[in-house]
């Protein structure tokens, strides 16, 4: 098997990473995957997003390093056998195999041509019988003027409005039932899809005032009986939504919450300091991350019952209502670069130049 003259340095990490570095490079290198070496090099395991999302829901933090989190019995090949790799890959049903010397050094990765990998990213279609809501009612008032024009899921992302995107994508794993509340520009909204040959069923739930991000869903007349999604007309979540589906239902959650990793940089120096204004230490340009709400939640529909009547009401009163009632509210965690968000100028910048990478 001829060489695939990759750069190293972007697959292997340190078993001392912290779980936020590790999870920035997979973001990066466009892989899903770090190998982690210890001090001499040895490949001590594999991390994906999915064993960093395991240890995330397990230790309810980010406080840990990559050793922490890592397959410790990755699949490897010896440099003796190479030529083998593609048949590994084949038989073990992964992207990427490392070689490694006699010593258990990785001296080359061998990686399954993107264009062959359809059959690895195959959908069991688990949201045929899922309900999906989306809350597309909003002024869209931070992307004016672009919004005094055109409602805000219809502005294009690329040559593909926001709106018929996100309902593509659940398509993709089997949704075909869609109920979307609409209100500003509600009639532009529905003409557009009139004259689309989508191969779904549009359902249109019209507010008469605002009823916030929750509020309208109570304007909904069928009787759900299996976890409804619910998400705002804004994002794009690159996640596996069987995984988010199967997560929520094995958890026994009232309520998930698609949460992403939120990095953020400080441009100045932070004291620490106690009483008297002593400064016991000084930080430079410290980093910050959080866990934010994307605004894609999986429903029990029992949850529902609990929104008011014709009143102003939102998702997270709904998952703070649900707490105080003793009800359990999980976490779905994805990582920084799965969240795309067009909801102002520069996040709509990063989606349309993400979308574009993938297209």
């Amino acid at each position: 098997m001829a060489a695939q003259n990759i750069d190293l340095e972007k697959f292997i990490g340190s078993k001392d990473s912290t779980i936020i570095e590790a999870m920035g490079r997979i973001d990066k290198n466009a892989r899903n995957i770090l190998y982690i070496v210890d001090e001499d090099g040895r490949l001590m395991g594999s991390l994906t997003d999915g064993d960093i999302r395991r240890w995330i829901l397990k230790s309810g933090g980010l406080n840990g390093i990559a050793q922490d989190a890592i397959n410790s019995n990755p699949k490897t090949i010896n440099i003796k056998d190479r030529d083998k790799g593609q048949v590994l890959m084949d038989t073990a049903l992964i992207n990427s195999v490392p070689v490694v010397d006699d010593d258990g050094r990785i001296v080359d990765i061998i990686f399954r041509d993107k264009a062959k990998t359809s059959y690895m990213e195959a959908r069991d279609l688990a949201l045929s019988d899922t309900p999906i809501i989306i809350m597309a009612g909003g002024k869209g008032t931070r992307l004016y003027p672009y919004t005094k024009i055109l409602p805000k899921p219809l502005i294009p992302i690329g040559d593909v409005p926001i709106l018929e995107r996100i309902m593509n994508r659940f398509h993709e794993y089997g949704a075909k039932e869609f109920y979307l509340t609409v209100n500003y520009k509600k009639e532009m909204i529905k003409s557009y899809f009139v004259e689309q040959n989508v191969p779904y069923t549009i359902k249109y739930v019209e507010e008469d005032k605002p009823l916030g991000t929750a509020g309208s869903i109570k304007l909904i007349k069928e009787k759900f009986n299996r976890p409804v999604i619910v998400t705002n007309c804004d994002i794009l979540i690159d996640a596996n939504y069987d995984s988010i589906i199967r997560h929520h239902i094995t958890a026994e959650n009232g309520m998930t919450i698609v949460s992403s990793l939120k990095n953020f940089s400080i441009p100045y120096g932070v004291l620490d300091s106690e009483k008297e204004g002593l400064v016991k230490a000084l930080k430079e340009k410290p980093h910050l991350s959080y866990f934010i709400n994307t605004g894609m939640y999986v429903v029990n529909p029992d949850v529902f019952n609990l929104i008011p009547e014709d009143k102003m009401y939102h998702m997270t009163d709904l998952a703070e209502d649900l707490m105080k009632k003793g009800g359990k509210v999980g976490m779905y965690p994805i990582s920084e670069m799965s969240f795309l968000d067009m909801g102002e100028f520069q996040e709509m910048k990063r989606m349309e130049d993400r979308i574009g990478e993938v297209l």
